[in-house]
């Protein structure tokens, strides 16, 4: 088979440009594979569950007036665990009861100050 000689020159340009807009597509075109896809969407939602979560942790919080003083006198890495011991996590998942209680902590906190 005789393949024409400007054949050649055509190939690798398309083949050089195929390379090209890919490099170019996923560093500066926002293209992403599936799995980056699936982890923004997990993110995304796992926020929104601490987002809907929180309110309903501070107003459990808000009835316990003596324990919110408490929760100011612990450590800010302890403070997740106390709101877990509490109760004001326990209509969460457990799947997301420690980012919801780390929150709730951080928003309670700095509405006392």
């Amino acid at each position: 088979m005789n393949i024409p000689e400007a054949t050649k020159p055509v190939l690798w340009g398309a083949v050089g440009g195929a390379i090209a807009a890919m490099v170019i597509g996923f560093s500066w075109g926002g293209w992403m594979t599936g799995g980056a896809a699936v982890e923004m969407t997990e993110a995304g939602a796992e926020s929104a569950v601490v987002q809907a979560f929180t309110p309903l942790c501070v107003a459990k919080a808000e009835q316990q007036p003596e324990q919110i003083a408490l929760l100011k006198e612990e450590s800010s890495y302890q403070r997740d665990d106390f709101v877990i011991e509490a109760g004001w996590v326990s209509n969460v998942s457990e799947k997301y009861q420690s980012e919801v209680a780390d929150s709730c902590a951080d928003l309670i906190v700095e509405g006392m100050e």
